[in-house]
Parts: structure tokens; C-alpha cells; sequence
């Protein structure tokens, strides 16, 4: 592992759990790499790192870094509010040179914001404290896929599908873009300019907090908009934080994937260790890429070239069931 260069940037909610930011960059910092924290990470404003102009400002720094990767303190909310002042030209011209932009939840915005501007390609990935300040320690594959972005060696992804989906009839998906992301922010975007046109892509989705009904919600907007009908498959990550109510009376997460099934005609495949939880996957956002099943494992591969210069061998991490 060469050690590579890694700016920390607050675009959203203030960090509040200052230990975990702190263990955070300890814990990059063991693992050799040059950590360079933005001057406004740890600002706070109302409930943002700082104002608008503040936080346009630290993407601004972040894109003219020269970093290896452009890493977010956390997600939260604020990114929406600042999509019409984002240096998408700086930000694209900063990837192109090499800087990977990783993130998830809130920077989901930023980042179909990016693609549906430029084309950029950026990464849905671990964030600073969340995932590299986690209490618990780092988790082992978060660490390893990330390591691979950092190597240039991230092809692809493998996982186990859940036991109680059957696999599904799968026709491979050759050379379709990736894109996704939080469905919530995803879905604030539609019928803006910043919601990509995505024409047979691979939609992957992921949330925290939101019950079942307000997930069918969001996909049924999603379908009556026309988008699930453009893609080829629909890849569903993890879906947390929410509880129960005893008015459900059996309707859950699998009621709403069911039905999801007779409502769209690509393939929905389930499981991808993506999400708000400890095993992340990085995903690269607005790539081309295949997706395969065999038997019980779903793949979704990248190949070459996708946010860094990777040589080597055709690997997979494999990912247990949760």
C-alpha cells in the first residue's frame, strides 16, 4: 500500500462526535497515509459545517487539493441547499487529475448533482467519522475496498444474495452506467437539473431511518416518473433505522421488494453490503459497469481504469450475509 494523500472536507452537517473525527484521521495516519484537514471541517453553523458559501468554499479546496482522495467528514444534510453554487468544472478537472471524491448519504446529492453536470465518476463510500472513526474500530471490508481505491486495484464487488430471495433469472447487464445512491436525497432531486437522465443503468439504493411504506413511497415516485422503467437492473443496499408499527399487520421491507418486483421489469436484486451500516462496498458513481448473478452471488464489476490507474488481477471481495 503506497501512502496516499487524503482531504478531509465538511460539505453538509456539523461533525458533532468530535472523538470519532479525531479517530478517524488517527486511524488513516496508522495506516501511513497524509491526512490534510480542510480550515472549516470542524465549523459549525446552525446544524451545517459552517454556511452556504462556507461549505461551497471547502469543495472549492478540496478540488484544488491535488489529493488522492477527497474524503467527507460526514453526511447529515446541506449539500441540496448549495447545488446551484458548486464548482462542477473544478470539481470534474480535479478527478480527471486524479482525486477520487467519496461519500454517501447526504453527498448523494453532490454527487448525481456532478454526474447529471459533467459525467464525472465519484465513489459512494465510507465517510471520515462514521466509518474511519467508528467506536467499534474500522470494519474490515470497508477498510480493504477502500484500500483497494486507493491502489488502483477496485474491480468490482461481490456479494451473497439473501437466502430468502431466489436468485433471480438474471440475463448479464454488459457495460450499463452505475448510479444511486441515498433514495431519499435521490428522489428529492427529480425534476431538477441535477437528477441524472440515466438511459439503461444500474440503480442502486440504499437508506437509513425511513419505513418500509416511505420507501414504497419513494420508489413508486421513481417508477411513475419513468426512471425504474429506463434501467436494466435495481440493486437495493441496506435499509436501517426504522421500526415497526403493530397498525403494519405483516406489511415490511419484503412486502415492499415483492412488490416492487411486478412493478418493474428489470431485475431487482437485493443485499448489497451498502448502506448506513459498518460493511460498505465503494461503488463507482456514473461508471459503466456489468452486473452478473452466479448461483448465489451477485457481482457488479468495473474492470479497469474506473478512478485510478489499477493494474492487476481480476479480484472480488466477497461479502458474508448480514
Amino acid at each position: 500500500m503506497n501512502p496516499k494523500h487524503i482531504y478531509i472536507y465538511s460539505p453538509s452537517s456539523a461533525v458533532r462526535e468530535k472523538p470519532a473525527f479525531r479517530r478517524g484521521v488517527a486511524w488513516l495516519r496508522a495506516q501511513g497515509h497524509e491526512v490534510e484537514v480542510d480550515e472549516t471541517a470542524l465549523t459549525a453553523q446552525q446544524r451545517f459545517a459552517g454556511d452556504d458559501a462556507t461549505r461551497v468554499a471547502a469543495i472549492g479546496r478540496a478540488a484544488a487539493s491535488g489529493a488522492d482522495v477527497a474524503l467527507i467528514s460526514r453526511g447529515g444534510y446541506g449539500l441540496t441547499r448549495i447545488l446551484d453554487a458548486i464548482p462542477y468544472k473544478a470539481v470534474a478537472k480535479a478527478i480527471e487529475r486524479g482525486t477520487a471524491f467519496v461519500g454517501m448519504s447526504d453527498f448523494t446529492a453532490f454527487q448525481l448533482a456532478l454526474l447529471a453536470r459533467t459525467g464525472a465518476v465519484s465513489w459512494a463510500g465510507p465517510t471520515l467519522a462514521g466509518d474511519f472513526g467508528a467506536e467499534a474500530g474500522v470494519d474490515e471490508i470497508t477498510a480493504a475496498c477502500f484500500d483497494d481505491l486507493l491502489d488502483g486495484a477496485g474491480e468490482g464487488t461481490g456479494w451473497r444474495l439473501p437466502a430468502r430471495d431466489e436468485p433471480p433469472v438474471f440475463k448479464p447487464v454488459r457495460g450499463a452506467t452505475l448510479w444511486g445512491g441515498n433514495l431519499a436525497v435521490l428522489c428529492s432531486l427529480l425534476g431538477t437539473p441535477y437528477f441524472p437522465q440515466v438511459d439503461k443503468g444500474v440503480l442502486f439504493l440504499e437508506d437509513v431511518g425511513e419505513h418500509p411504506y416511505r420507501i414504497e413511497r419513494m420508489l413508486e415516485q421513481l417508477r411513475l416518473a419513468g426512471v425504474l422503467a429506463r434501467q436494466k437492473a435495481i440493486v437495493l443496499g441496506q435499509f436501517t433505522g426504522f421500526k415497526a408499527a403493530p397498525h403494519d399487520r405483516g406489511f415490511k421491507l419484503r412486502t415492499v421488494v415483492d412488490r416492487l418486483r411486478t412493478q418493474v421489469k428489470a431485475p431487482v436484486l437485493t443485499g448489497l453490503p451498502f448502506g448506513h451500516v459498518p460493511t460498505k462496498v465503494l461503488l463507482p458513481v456514473g461508471a459503466a459497469v456489468d452486473v452478473a448473478v452466479e448461483g448465489r452471488e451477485g457481482f457488479i464489476v468495473w474492470g479497469h481504469g474506473v478512478g485510478g490507474s489499477g493494474h492487476g488481477g481480476h479480484h472480488h471481495h466477497n461479502h458474508a450475509e448480514a
